[in-house]
Formats: C-alpha cells, structure tokens, sequence
C-alpha cells in the first residue's frame, strides 16, 4: 500500500470489506480468500500469480498509474 498511497480504508473501499478487515487480513490475524485475491489483483491492475510471488514481484509489477509519487517529485498541473 505504501507504494500506491493508499491507506486501509482506502483498499477496503476497493474490495468492499471493511478497514477492520484489511486491518485484520494485513496482520495474518485472519486469512485472504481466494475471491479477496482476485479483487487485490483486479484493484491494483496485478495478475494473480505475480500478486501471489511475493511483494517484491507484485510492487515491480504494479502499474505506474497506480503508484504514488515519489516524495519531493514534481507534480504535473494541468489547468483549463
């Protein structure tokens, strides 16, 4: 999540649990189902199996608009 900016509630909004439960499955105290793996995939543009490789994999495999920018970078403006 750091990578993408998000905060829990921010990814339980995105697979419609609650932040207790990202809270919950993120600290091992309950497990991710397999529907819960398809919707992290479908969320963060990731395919299952890089998603299931590891975090190493599944942050080099994140897609760039889903990545937050870096601190200190320039931000594109565009103005009408």
């Amino acid at each position: 999540m750091r990578l993408t900016g998000e905060r829990q509630a921010d990814l339980a909004a995105g697979l419609g649990i609650s932040q207790a439960q990202v809270s919950r499955k993120q600290s091992g105290t309950a497990g991710w189902s397999l529907p819960d793996v398809d919707r992290l995939s479908a969320h963060y543009g990731i395919p299952v199996p890089d998603l299931l490789a590891g975090v190493d994999r599944a942050a080099h495999c994140l897609p760039t608009r889903r990545r937050a920018p870096a601190p200190g970078a320039a931000q594109l403006t565009i103005t009408p």
